[in-house]
């Protein structure tokens, strides 16, 4: 299986824009540049992709990790902060805060053990380089 993403630029790195376009096209020629990467602009930029891609990815691996242990997944909500050092100009980690509503029969320990699971086997987890931490509130 392949995935496709396209990006267009034109112009200098502070005046210039670009586009990006997935291939599901739910990005369709969405706005990038200079101010959305690194100030207050309308559209998106690198970073935020990656953040999403990582809560989605992990998010759904603990969904699937539950379901393998004979769980039925409540309500599970990921925030993905991720850390840019403007200075060096990197990706230093990735953040992840999951929120998971009470499973009957799942624990609070057992259930932080399958997000540690997810955490360290989901896809995006496992293509990144950077540490990649992660706080559970489970209620």
């Amino acid at each position: 299986m392949k995935r496709t993403a396209n990006a267009h630029w034109n112009g200098t790195l502070q005046a210039g824009q670009g586009e990006i376009t997935t291939q599901s096209t739910v990005l369709n020629k969405t706005q990038y540049s200079f101010k959305t990467r690194f100030a207050d602009g309308i559209g998106t930029n690198p970073e935020e992709l990656l953040a999403a891609a990582h809560a989605g990815c992990f998010t759904m691996a603990v969904g699937a990790a539950l379901t393998q242990a004979g769980f039925t997944p409540n309500d599970l909500t990921t925030d993905a902060i991720l850390d840019l050092d403007m200075q060096a100009l990197e990706v230093t980690g990735i953040h992840l805060e999951l929120k998971g509503s009470a499973i009957d029969g799942v624990s609070e320990e057992q259930f932080k053990q399958i997000a540690e699971g997810a955490k360290a086997n989901c896809i995006i987890s496992k293509a990144l380089s950077v540490p990649i931490t992660l706080s559970v509130t489970y209620a």
